[in-house]
């Protein structure tokens, strides 16, 4: 696989007309790569994909394609003439026109269109339904066929605009994992938009997340969830809890849950105030442990269960555990934090102002 840089987007502001949505973006994606722009409603992430196809002007910056400028103040490359694919929500099938007819839309004037559209056929499963009309197929098998068509001409780069949100969960699941199959078998980059944490890590090599038309951090679904960069990005990606604590050296903290020990060293001086965030993962069942915390809710997940626990001070977190110990709701269970390594951000005034205002959060702790 290539990792040449394919997509590049260097400081990029754009929106609708004179309103700038989207301010200071910088993201690359290399040649056969999938990246997904995820984030809540309005946050920017479908007008950064809008820009990128070419169907909104920029108002900063530069998108670069393949080494060539494709969008910049003042100039903006046809979308016909960018070799980028799209995939929109809703399909957008031709319902006059059969399967076949419409993945060969594109390629019209291919010297060999019928093999082509047998390839795309076969290569989404739908071998056999060329001569059947859109309304005559499951939404599911819509998706394949409007992924078919976009790839048909062999774009350099596609993009794909919330594509699942129609399909029920089970399906959605199931056909993300096809699509990135197909992707990769392919070596097509992409970019994908959702706000669905896990189509986007089930898809995506490399995932954006948007707040408020900036980009928090671009990096691995891994790195996402272990090593957030920012207190929004902790708190929007996973589950998990914030508790104050108190730094009692470079390497450890020191908590209402004892002193938390990190396997590296912080930049954060002795005696400072830090928020610790704690994921369900971190906290493990103990029954000999002298930690103790009341059960005050529960989720069944089949192999495993979440508990919200409460702690004696009254700060909540949340933690999963094997599913064949079944704890009631108002007994008390032992734990202890097993934390590979501790996610800690710097507490500021303006930050556990910030903290309180979106989450309602006591001072020491900040449910997520």
């Amino acid at each position: 696989m290539s990792h040449s840089l394919l997509l590049n987007l260097r400081n990029l502001a754009c929106g609708y007309g004179d309103q700038r949505i989207v301010q200071n973006l910088n993201l690359h994606l290399n040649a056969g790569d999938i990246g997904c722009l995820l984030g809540s409603s309005g946050c920017g992430k479908t007008t950064t994909l809008r820009a990128i196809a070419g169907f909104e002007p920029v108002h900063d910056g530069e998108i670069q394609l393949a080494g060539e400028v494709i969008s910049r103040p003042g100039f903006t490359l046809s979308p016909e003439k960018r070799r980028i694919g799209m995939v929109f929500q809703d399909y957008a099938l031709f319902p006059h026109l059969t399967v076949a007819q419409n993945i060969a839309f594109g390629i019209a004037k291919h010297p060999r269109q019928t093999e082509v559209v047998d390839e795309m056929l076969a290569l989404v499963k739908l071998n056999g339904l060329g001569a059947r009309y859109p309304h005559e197929l499951s939404g599911g098998q819509q998706q394949r066929v409007a992924l078919a068509r976009a790839l048909a001409p062999e774009p350099q780069l596609l993009l794909l605009d919330e594509p699942f949100s129609n399909l029920d969960v089970e399906l959605r699941r199931r056909l993300s994992h096809e699509v990135r199959d197909i992707l990769k078998s392919r070596g097509t980059s992409a970019i994908l938009v959702t706000h669905d944490q896990e189509e986007a890590f089930a898809v995506s090599d490399q995932v954006g997340v948007f707040k408020e038309g900036r980009l928090e951090q671009w990096d691995s679904p891994y790195n996402l969830y272990h090593e957030p960069q920012t207190p929004f990005v902790a708190s929007f990606v996973g589950q998990g809890y914030f508790i104050r604590g108190q730094m009692s050296s470079h390497e450890a903290v020191s908590t209402e849950l004892g002193e938390l020990r990190g396997n590296r060293a912080y930049s954060m001086t002795a005696g400072s105030p830090v928020d610790v965030l704690l994921r369900p993962d971190d906290l493990v069942y103990a029954p000999d442990s002298p930690l103790r915390a009341r059960v005050v809710g529960k989720s069944f997940l089949g192999a495993s269960t979440l508990y919200r626990l409460q702690l004696p001070t009254g700060s909540q977190l949340e933690a999963i555990f094997p599913s064949h110990n079944d704890h009631q709701v108002g007994e008390e269970v032992g734990i202890k934090v097993a934390a590979e390594h501790l996610v800690l951000f710097a507490v500021s005034g303006s930050v556990a102002a910030q903290l309180t205002e979106q989450h309602g959060v006591r001072r020491h702790s900040s449910p997520l």
